[in-house]
């Protein structure tokens, strides 16, 4: 066939095809435009997932007759007055939305500029342009796009289910409403309201805050932590989550570049290497991270849908948001989120157990009763009057073997069996020469529990801390710093270790034995499949050698050969830090765990421990009121 031009009709649809794929890229595109005039509400109304109506409508600048007919024209924009592809300060700038959308539906725009008597319509249906006529409307721009992909009956195949569909959109409007704090918006489907934001006010720092807090929950905007950075001429701003409150996805990651949202590698692999430190493997931070930079150090034109964008010194920008997002975390000091003490609060909730059938049973009506099947005496109050059934159960079957009954407790509790009490050590003089110390963070050291937890009183609560996971992190930190500072220091064994492998891993380990003795371990060969162990890292103190070693060995079995030990200092640190630190099961004095205490507050991230576990959790007294029906 000869070669000859598309008609106009069909260059349009080849256009839609690249620009609008689904109806949330139509809505992206023309909330973008929205913007760009200016609006300070957007009000978004589909039908049926978008496919057979979207409306959006804003108080923007609007637009005059004359153009109304130029903005359905491809490539037709009042967004690049220098026509420099590389100086692009708006959100569109393509041209093609409007026609690519009228080319594949029918399109009505009606439009009225700021100061103007009267309002203008136009219609675009399946690429045919009609003439502006003259319509109703108060201020701004009414888009309203019916049927789409009419024109194109194969492209309906490809869509999801509606409910689908408009989840796409309601993610695309939280983007970019995200961006945008000062723009009010609200969303409807369907007939039912999804979205409602009002303009934020404030500061710009604080009233992202407060939009990230609508969309991203509450738990976000009260363990969020602020980043402010800059660095030749790029500026970073927004809200990041503390280690502790992470997420099985990235889905709660946005990455804002000079307020488009965007989907770059470049920001993600920052963002994973900022929390390498703090996070488990397979768990994501929560964040929303602002990157503002010269226009003409970045090219958003890289991707029809400028979802991706490139930057010119890409090394600066990765060096600004891992070195921003590392003093944030620092500067949060020992901190854990709050959902950490409100997910035990629910654990501590009384539970009813299912049944065999699956059927999860009512609470037991009976309290608690001694094994002579006494009346239950009347409490006088609601609280305590009803046990759940599978707590009642438990104390039946430990009641049951005593033949003889428990001593009944004195006054109004006549009759009732008393539970046999525990006794835990006696700290009781200790403790109470650290009451002072109840008003630190992390309060006074009362007790010990199981040789594992550290129960400590502050003015609000109490705090429970897993010694070993806590000690876990001051070690590796103290490492880290010691490596900082010119070698970590080594303590000569008495008698040298040998630990028996296999050949590799003990090749592995001798061949990265120059590095392993700048972290304090000094290792030679002793015979095939050997290892002899003369000096480890002072900080370790008493620590189990071989374990150690062979836990060392697997790691860099895993880590392979391609990168030096100090570019994987969290792994190979982690794994001495955790040989190092004081183990579950070691009692405590109260010396001891308060000495504990202290040093998790004067050490950075002491708040999880290098597997992104909580070090500690926190009960507010009022939350233990509310446990115990006290308010």
């Amino acid at each position: 066939m000869p070669i000859r031009m598309l008609p106009d009709t069909l260059v349009n649809r080849i256009a839609a095809g690249e620009v609008i794929e689904r109806p949330a890229a139509a809505v992206k595109e023309l909330v973008e435009n929205a913007i760009d005039a200016g609006a300070t509400r957007i009000d978004v109304v589909v039908r049926d997932g978008g496919k057979s109506l979207i409306t959006i409508t804003d108080d923007g600048c609007g637009m005059a007759p004359d153009e109304l007919a130029l903005a359905v024209e491809r490539h037709a924009t009042s967004k690049l007055p220098s026509d420099d592809l590389l100086d692009i300060r708006s959100l569109g700038f393509r041209g093609e939305a409007l026609p690519s959308i009228g080319a594949v539906s029918r399109l009505t725009l009606t439009s009225r500029p700021r100061g103007a008597d009267s309002a203008w319509a136009l219609t675009v249906d399946a690429g045919l342009k009609g003439a502006p006529q003259p319509a109703a409307l108060a201020q701004g721009t009414r888009v309203e796009v019916r049927d789409l992909f009419a024109a194109v009956p194969a492209r309906l195949k490809f869509l999801k289910a509606a409910r689908t569909e408009f989840d796409h959109i309601g993610d695309c409007i939280e983007r970019l409403a995200m961006a945008h704090p000062g723009v009010a918006f609200t969303l409807d489907g369907d007939g039912r309201s999804a979205l409602r934001l009002s303009a934020a006010q404030g500061d710009l720092l604080d009233a992202r805050l407060t939009r990230l807090g609508a969309l991203m929950g509450r738990d976000f905007q009260d363990n969020a932590v602020p980043v402010r950075a800059a660095r030749e001429g790029v500026a970073l701003a927004g809200w990041i989550g503390l280690p502790t409150l992470h997420r099985p996805t990235a889905r709660h990651q946005h990455l804002f570049v000079n307020g488009r949202p965007v989907r770059d590698k470049l920001m993600v692999g920052a963002v994973r290497a900022a929390y390498a430190d703090f996070l488990p493997r397979d768990r994501h931070p929560m964040l929303a991270l602002f990157l503002d930079l010269d226009p003409q150090e970045v090219d958003v034109n890289v991707h029809p849908a400028k979802a991706e964008v490139r930057f010119r010194d890409q090394g600066l920008v990765r060096g600004l948001i891992v070195g921003a997002l590392k003093h944030a975390l620092a500067e949060a000091g020992h901190r854990a989120s709050t959902t950490v003490g409100l997910a035990t609060l629910g654990a501590l909730r009384p539970e009813s157990g299912a049944d065999a059938d699956g059927t999860v049973p009512p609470p037991s009506p009976l309290p608690y009763r001694n094994p002579a099947h006494q009346p239950a005496p009347s409490w006088g109050g609601g609280y305590g009057s009803v046990v759940p059934r599978g707590l009642a159960d438990r104390a039946t079957a430990f009641q049951a073997p005593h033949q003889a009954p428990l001593p009944p407790l004195q006054g109004r509790l006549a009759g009732w069996q008393a539970a046999p009490a525990a006794r835990p050590p006696d700290y009781s003089a200790q403790a109470a020469a650290a009451a002072p110390l109840d008003s630190h963070p992390l309060g006074a050291a009362r007790a010990q529990v199981h040789n594992t937890y550290i129960v400590a009183q502050t003015a609000e609560g109490i705090v429970i801390v897993d010694q070993h996971a806590a000690h876990e992190r001051l070690v590796y930190e103290r490492m880290k710093t010691a490596l900082l500072e010119g070698g970590v220091k080594r303590q000569a064994l008495l008698i040298p270790e040998l630990v028996e492998l296999d050949e590799p891993s003990a090749n592995r380990l001798l061949g990265r034995a120059a590095e392993l003795a700048e972290l304090g371990l000094a290792v030679e060969g002793f015979g095939p499949g050997c290892v002899l162990v003369r000096e480890v890292p002072a900080l370790l103190g008493q620590s189990d050698v071989k374990s150690l070693v062979r836990d060392l060995a697997e790691e860099l079995a895993e880590l392979g050969d391609a990168l030096s030990l100090k570019e994987r200092l969290e792994d190979v640190c982690g794994t001495m830090a955790c040989h190092g630190s004081v183990r579950a099961g070691r009692s405590l004095s109260v010396e001891e765990m308060n000495a504990l205490l202290r040093q998790m507050e004067a050490t950075p991230h002491s708040g999880q421990c290098n597997h992104g576990r909580p070090t500690y959790v926190e009960l507010k007294l009022s939350d233990i009121e509310r446990l115990f029906g006290r308010r």
